[in-house]
């Protein structure tokens, strides 16, 4: 039997280096292109949101059109031990959206997790030390999250249209999903927190607005809890 050639063996050699070589190129470029498909992915969840609420958003009370019914998106009243600018700008707006006419009735929706968190009573609290009458504003108890209150909005509250009551970034991403559901909706923009302070939550909203994405068109999600409707008062 031949024995192979110092030149055969070099070669061979050889092959075998660039193979693993030649994997890990491979592996590097799928790499490459799946963070390029992820990161599109993010870009256009986020454009989606921004795109759906163009003409839907406003920033004064005056420019804010009339609503039979207004919906505040509910939030801890206090972060770290100190006042949630969040909560505080959210129904200070509604407030005075109250006192300009421009809605009847409010829905207040959040978590209510636990005996001792209940994001709905304190922003209802909040709004009668405003000047708002509690008989006219509706606890959501519900409202987990900005998907659950929305389409409980439409399905337990029965409404054809609504005004959101935020900041700007969770109100499109409402629009959004609203639209996904036949809700006809526009929202006020309550007055936003400075980048210091609402960096993190700025940052968490790439991420929700790809959950918020995959939710209407890939997962069907719907509310967490929903249940018998649930009347508005006259």
């Amino acid at each position: 039997m031949a024995t192979p050639s110092a030149g055969t063996r070099k070669h061979a050699q050889r092959m075998k280096m660039k193979i693993p070589a030649l994997w890990f190129k491979r592996a590097g470029l799928a790499i490459l292109a799946m963070l390029a498909m992820a990161a599109l992915a993010i870009a256009w969840a986020n454009i989606a949101a921004s795109w759906a609420a163009r003409g839907r958003t406003f920033d004064s009370v005056d420019a804010t059109p009339p609503s039979e019914v207004g919906l505040v998106f509910g939030t801890s009243d206090r972060t770290k031990g100190r006042e949630n600018l969040y909560f505080k700008h959210r129904v200070e707006a509604a407030a005075a959206l109250w006192k300009a006419g421009k809605i009847r009735k409010l829905i207040v929706s959040g978590d209510n997790r636990a005996h001792d968190y209940n994001e709905p009573e304190k922003m209802k609290r909040a709004l009668v030390r405003l000047g708002v009458p509690a008989q006219h504003i509706i606890c959501d108890y519900a409202g987990l999250r900005t998907l659950d209150s929305v389409v409980r909005a439409k399905k337990i509250f029965g409404l054809n249209s609504i005004l959101f009551i935020s900041q700007r970034f969770q109100n499109q991403r409402a629009i959004y999903i609203a639209k996904a559901h036949g809700l006809d909706a526009i929202a006020h923009n309550a007055r936003d927190v400075g980048p210091r302070n609402g960096f993190k939550t700025r940052l968490r909203e790439i991420g929700a607005r790809v959950k918020m994405w995959l939710d209407v068109n890939i997962l069907d999600t719907e509310p967490k809890h929903l249940g018998e409707r649930i009347g508005l008062p006259e």
